[in-house]
């Protein structure tokens, strides 16, 4: 996607994809994430999601990376956090607590940037992309965050019917991307209530990818 249509998106607060309540897959799955001692785990994409806030409240330290500053600074807010901001060469750091968030082109990153990161939690980052991004997306993650443990939450759905995003990502496509590098286990699949953005019915799906040894 281009940028110009996230940011547009945030400017006029057509923010759908934004789930003011968190996500109840997140809680229903958080031991993937949280299992290991001092975790760190990435959030791609992570727009002001409460998720940020939630994984932080449990000991993590969250490294997200969001393409709109709007959504970062009204991230920290809702969070009554005044963040530490960092100008550097490829992108825009904000810092407080235990949050570090990214500001710029996700692809930008490095392994260097964010350090070591015990796990991946994405649940609007893959789903946000086209599919002609998807392969590069996937393998980018996997590059700088050295195959982290991810958990991965994505919607199944008629794309006929509905033209995204946030996309379609089936089963056999997260298998697609990601079964070379991950044992793919499927933690849930959940009816959405109500459909995807009540137009179409839709599937939630919950994936814990373990790095294959």
């Amino acid at each position: 996607m281009e940028h110009s249509f996230w940011h547009s998106k945030w400017e006029s607060n057509q923010i759908g994809f934004h789930e003011p309540q968190g996500n109840a897959l997140l809680l229903a799955h958080a031991s993937t994430l949280l299992q290991p001692a001092n975790p760190r785990v990435f959030v791609p994409l992570c727009g002001k999601s409460k998720d940020v806030g939630w994984l932080a409240s449990k000991g993590c330290e969250v490294i997200g990376a969001e393409l709109s500053a709007l959504a970062i600074t009204q991230l920290f807010d809702e969070l009554n956090i005044t963040p530490k901001v960092t100008e550097l060469k490829h992108t825009t750091l904000y810092q407080g607590l235990n949050i570090t968030v990214f500001q710029g082109d996700i692809f930008s990153l490095s392994a260097n940037d964010i350090g070591n990161i015990t796990g991946v939690y994405d649940r609007a980052a893959l789903v946000a992309l086209p599919q002609s991004l998807r392969e590069r997306y996937s393998a980018h993650i996997r590059a700088i965050t050295d195959n982290a443990p991810q958990l991965l939450i994505t919607f199944e759905y008629d794309q006929t019917q509905l033209p995204g995003p946030p996309f379609c990502v089936s089963e056999s496509m997260v298998s697609s991307l990601y079964n070379d590098y991950y044992e793919i286990a499927l933690l849930s699949a959940t009816t959405l209530e109500g459909g995807l953005k009540g137009k179409v019915d839709a599937t939630n799906l919950a994936f814990h990818l373990i790095p294959r040894l």
